[in-house]
């Protein structure tokens, strides 16, 4: 009865299961079989195998390395100061106070407005003419004396680029700590109150262990996103180079399907080692 049972289950299930492979697997294996290729445009050609050289000619590019390191930069400021600030300001929000509601909504707002909107705004008070922030750094605080050309300088793009990233999604951070933060038993804080223990020693015994684990899926899943991150950047400064604009270049800027393929995969193994590491790292520091 129970081998039935197990038989209807899985042929219920089977459905989703071959609609997964189709989604996720295919596009998998043909990325890695391309990779291997050098890619016709023609579609009435073959495509010419030709075995490892895309990989070869992509290790042996200095602009490859100099792009990976950029992003390595870009997504350990970003993960690392978008959940920072998610965890000041979720800490802030765990207490009661007037108008909590309305403030939540507009910490939110950075979050649920669409990023070209953002895009633009953030690109005129940037501006090197006529820009607000120009004006307030030059003009009322003195605190420079040129007016800085923030997206046509590799320095000062990347230096806006990762504000605006971690402006714009901090708020996920925030929503996230807020609800794990809103889990932890009171009766946790009563007995450390009563040991003694004062605000920072509460927050590094009680409260940091309790959401160390929400703080790593944030961390991982903003790795994730941040190291394929192509549109924001793409739209704010195109003198950034990023493993998304370098990407996008080689696949419809040079054409070079199979080199962007192989990109894909190394990339892909890249990310999956650092989450891995990251997770190991946490969760092991969790533990102890």
């Amino acid at each position: 009865m129970k081998k039935k049972e197990s038989i209807l289950g899985f042929l219920l299930i089977l459905p989703v299961i071959l609609l997964i492979a189709f989604v996720v697997l295919y596009p998998i294996i043909y990325n890695v079989k391309i990779s291997f290729f050098d890619v016709a445009l023609n579609p009435n050609k073959p495509d010419i195998f030709i075995g490892w050289e895309n990989y070869i000619d992509l290790l042996t590019d200095k602009e490859f390395y100099k792009v990976l390191v950029v992003t390595i930069l870009f997504v350990a400021a970003t993960v690392i100061l978008s959940t920072a600030l998610g965890l000041g300001v979720a800490l802030l929000f765990n207490r009661k106070f007037r108008f909590r509601g309305a403030a939540r909504a507009l910490v939110m707002l950075s979050f649920v407005t669409p990023a070209v909107s953002l895009v633009y705004v953030w690109k005129y008070m940037f501006n090197g003419l006529y820009g607000i922030v120009n004006y307030a750094l030059v003009d009322v605080l003195h605190i420079l004396e040129t007016a800085p050309a923030w997206f046509d300088n590799i320095v000062f793009a990347f230096i806006s680029v990762v504000i605006f990233d971690t402006w714009r999604l901090y708020p996920y951070a925030f929503m996230t700590i807020l609800a794990a933060l809103q889990t932890i038993d009171t009766s946790l804080y009563e007995a450390a109150k009563i040991d003694g223990a004062g605000a920072w020693a509460r927050f590094r015994y009680v409260t940091l262990p309790e959401i160390m684990p929400t703080i790593a899926t944030i961390a991982t899943l903003r790795m994730i996103w941040n190291f394929y991150k192509f549109d924001e950047i793409y739209l704010l400064t195109q003198q950034l180079p990023v493993i998304g604009v370098y990407l996008y270049k080689t696949s419809f800027a040079s054409n070079d399907f199979g080199m962007a393929a192989a990109i894909t995969v190394i990339l892909f193994v890249i990310v999956m080692s650092l989450v891995f590491l990251l997770r190991k790292v946490v969760f092991k520091k969790n533990e102890t």
